[in-house]
């Protein structure tokens, strides 16, 4: 099982922008064979799809993050980013990537272990 690396994550104020990146650690990793996604989770809620990109580069976004926020991929550098812009509080959680199949209704086959993202309002 391949390791999920992020990064990126910190406080930023609203109306601010933040960078998270997710690196996969396994370089016989077939990275460009997933579908690579990023969730997040606040205090008290469920785990949520923030965006998904898929191996052909189709990206998919919730409704809430439409327009603010972007999912991109590097296959020869086997990561995929989140460009996070017009922050709000509601965007505070903890921000996971995930690599799998079919996604975003398809199967997670590894996720990462987080990073934090705290928007102050």
């Amino acid at each position: 099982q391949v390791q999920l690396v992020e990064s990126g994550g910190g406080l930023v104020q609203a109306g601010g922008s933040l960078r998270v990146s997710c690196a996969a650690s396994r370089s016989t990793f077939s990275f460009s064979r997933y579908d690579m996604g990023w969730y997040r989770q606040a205090p008290g809620k469920q785990r949520e799809l923030v965006a998904i990109i898929g191996s052909g580069g189709s990206t998919n976004y919730a409704d809430p993050v439409k327009g603010r926020f972007t999912i991109s991929r590097d296959n020869a550098k086997k990561t995929v980013d989140l460009q996070m812009t017009s922050l709000i509080f509601e965007d505070t959680a903890v921000y996971y990537c995930a690599a799998g199949f079919g996604l975003p209704m398809g199967v997670i086959k590894s996720w990462g272990q987080g990073t934090q993202v705290t928007v102050s309002s």
